[in-house]
């Protein structure tokens, strides 16, 4: 029976407890309510008293001003009659002064009544008053400047007697006395709003006591729902297994999501990783396609330098003209694949370089004849250089050739016939403003052609090797590719722009140099070649005996004497046993000893020997900087080209370089 009276009590209490919460909470909002009425009322209230006090100056405002204006325009007049009597112009300042004054306060008296019509209208009345009278006394004022001796006093009389003044004066008086009642009537109502914010506050102290005392019934109210609350967190006890339970079954959830996360992770990575060598196979077709491109054009190069060869051992028995014919075809071919192999080593930048102090302005300037020459009659050529020409540190032959590919590749988008134009500036370059150049000073040779110009899906691979948009025959795609090669070989940038039916600029950046080039007379002289004698002792250094047996061999034909020897060790210990030799042939790139390390130890041992460099291929951009300043023959070479740089390497001495070590000295 007890349980049963214990239940049946519970759900009483309950009620009785939701009850007492559900009049609490209703007092509560109500209290608000009343609570922010109250202060929008007293907030509306103040803001309406505070109205009426600014009604309130804006009125004693205008009545202060009206007293000022008329004041001042008496000031003026009074002035003028001074003015009129003794004409003096500083006087008649005065008058001007004040005058202009009364026209300032007359246009703020306006501002301060516009809001109010009738007050509006006076002000027009007035100003025009305020206009006839102005006319009425420069009248008399104009006299008195004009110096008319007792003329200005005259009009200045009239004036006094025309019935502007009082009426202006009433105009003024009537403002001021709209104002003084508006003035009282807006002091009354502020007494009022003031009086019933007041009022106001009083109900709002009342409000808080009742709040007060509500703030009292709700704290017990409160005592009680803590006493509440500790019962039902007995029951909340009761509830912590089947917690338990469910947080075990999150845990389990989460295992099993976090086991598919580390399984989307694995296929990603495979993913990237299919990625990476679709990446590589990608890139393996490039190359086949580039390996390709070169078999392709050594096998036809090849093909006529073969056929030659064995037409020409067919035909040796045979007239000699139709030899020498297949000979020169053999080698053409031959000159040709020379000059692809050429243009694949300026795209790998393993082209060698021989560096000088050059002004691109005057090289330009100094090769328009033979761009002329190349472009034809039909194609307009115009050049804009910077006032002062900065300096570069490049292979003006490989710049030549860079500008004239760059001119002829112009003519072939023109089709023959338009505007070429030819810009060399200097350019700064700031960091964050490019991302393939570094830093600092460049001079920006750029080539503009009015053509058909490039689209957009072939502007992206255009420096790409054996690419062209030629027709078949007409061009190999290397062009630009050689270019690219050696801007950056050089340690600038290449850049394009363009679009189609707009041209084309190609642009070509290299860094400024602070060397200057040689004068003409100083070039000329170190530039003249003198005869060789025959029978002049040569060594020659070269790892590859094919190739040292053909540059003996064609020395001999040139009338020399040739030593020859495969290692720098060799030709140390034969320059010691022929102290007669005048000129050292080297190869670049050999084992142990490259040429330029023979070349340091053989310039401090013996100063006077000329050197001529030989080679195909430089391997890193300093091996080419340490060419500078030595005469170089490229593979291959002709026996011409062999007697043209022996003549002029043989003309120089040699220039002492610093040992690389003291170890390397001491060889």
């Amino acid at each position: 029976m007890a349980d049963e009276e214990t239940g049946a009590a519970a759900p009483d209490e309950a009620s009785t407890g939701s009850w007492r919460r559900g009049w609490a909470s209703a007092g509560a909002i109500i209290a608000t309510i009343l609570l922010i009425g109250l202060i929008g009322m007293v907030t509306l209230s103040n803001q309406q008293r505070d109205d009426a006090l600014e009604w309130e100056r804006r009125a004693y405002d205008v009545t202060l001003l009206t007293r000022t204006l008329d004041a001042t325009m008496a000031r003026s007049e009074a002035a003028l009659g001074r003015y009129v009597v003794d004409e003096n112009l500083k006087t008649g300042s005065l008058y001007y002064a004040e005058w202009r004054t009364a026209g300032r306060q007359m246009a703020h008296l306006q501002r301060l009544v516009r809001d109010d019509p009738e007050q509006s209208a006076r002000m027009e009345e007035l100003r025009r008053l305020y206009g006839a009278r102005g006319e009425e006394l420069a009248t008399a004022a104009r006299q008195a400047a004009a110096g008319k001796g007792s003329g200005g006093i005259v009009y200045f009389y009239q004036a006094g007697l025309s019935p502007t003044g009082p009426a202006l004066r009433s105009a003024l008086d009537a403002i001021s006395k709209q104002e003084r009642a508006k003035l009282r009537e807006r002091m009354a109502q502020t007494s009022r709003f003031a009086a019933r914010a007041d009022e106001l506050t009083d109900w709002l102290g009342w409000l808080g006591v009742l709040i007060g005392i509500g703030a009292i019934v709700l704290g017990f109210a409160a005592y009680r729902a803590i006493t509440e609350h500790i019962l039902a967190r007995r029951e909340a006890d009761t509830e912590a297994s089947r917690a338990m339970a469910l947080e075990r079954a999150v845990q389990e959830r989460t295992r099993e999501l976090r086991d598919a996360n580390d399984r989307l992770r694995a296929e990603a990575a495979e993913r990237a990783a299919a990625e990476a060598q679709l990446r590589q196979v990608q890139k393996m077709e490039a190359v086949g396609q580039l390996t390709g491109g070169i078999a392709h054009d050594f096998n036809n190069m090849l093909a006529v330098i073969v056929g030659g060869l064995d037409l020409a051992r067919r035909k040796l028995r045979g007239p000699k003209r139709e030899v020498e014919l297949h000979l020169d075809n053999a080698m053409e071919g031959a000159t040709r694949a020379a000059a692809l192999t050429r243009r694949l080593l300026a795209f790998s930048r393993a082209e060698a370089l021989v560096p000088e102090a050059v002004t691109p302005s005057a090289l330009v300037e100094g090769m328009l004849d033979l761009v002329d020459r190349s472009l034809g009659e039909r194609v307009a050529i115009q050049t804009r250089f910077a006032e002062e020409p900065w300096h570069i540190w490049a292979d003006a032959n490989q710049l030549e050739n860079a500008i004239l590919n760059l001119c002829v590749n112009a003519r072939d988008a023109m089709h023959g016939e338009g505007q070429l134009t030819i810009a060399v500036e200097n350019v700064a370059v700031e960091w964050g403003k490019d991302s393939q150049l570094a830093p600092g000073d460049y001079v920006r040779i750029s080539v503009t052609d009015t053509g058909t110009g490039i689209a957009p899906e072939h502007l992206e691979r255009v420096f790409e090797p054996f690419f062209t948009t030629k027709p078949v025959g007409k061009g190999t795609g290397l062009g630009l590719s050689q270019i690219f090669g050696f801007a950056r070989q050089s340690g600038g940038d290449v850049q394009i722009a363009s679009a189609p039916g707009k041209g084309t600029t190609v642009s070509l950046y290299l860094p400024r140099s602070t060397r200057a080039p040689e004068t003409a007379g100083a070039a000329s002289e170190a530039e003249e070649a003198q005869p060789a004698a025959v029978g002049t002792s040569i060594l020659v250094v070269e790892d590859d005996p094919r190739v040292s047996r053909a540059t003996v061999g064609a020395l001999e034909e040139l009338g020399y004497h040739p030593i020859a020897c495969s290692s720098g060790a060799d030709a140390l210990a034969l320059l010691d046993q022929h102290p007669n030799v005048e000129l050292l042939i080297t190869d670049v790139m050999m084992p142990e000893m490259t040429g330029p390390e023979l070349v340091r130890i053989v310039g401090n041992r013996f100063p006077d020997l000329a050197v001529l460099f030989v080679t195909g291929y430089v391997r890193e951009q300093d091996e080419s900087e340490e060419l500078t300043g030595y005469d170089l023959l490229r593979k291959p070479f002709t026996v011409s080209a062999l007697a043209d740089a022996v003549a002029t390497a043989l003309s120089r001495r040699l220039t002492v370089l610093p040992p690389a070590s003291a170890s390397e000295a001491a060889e």
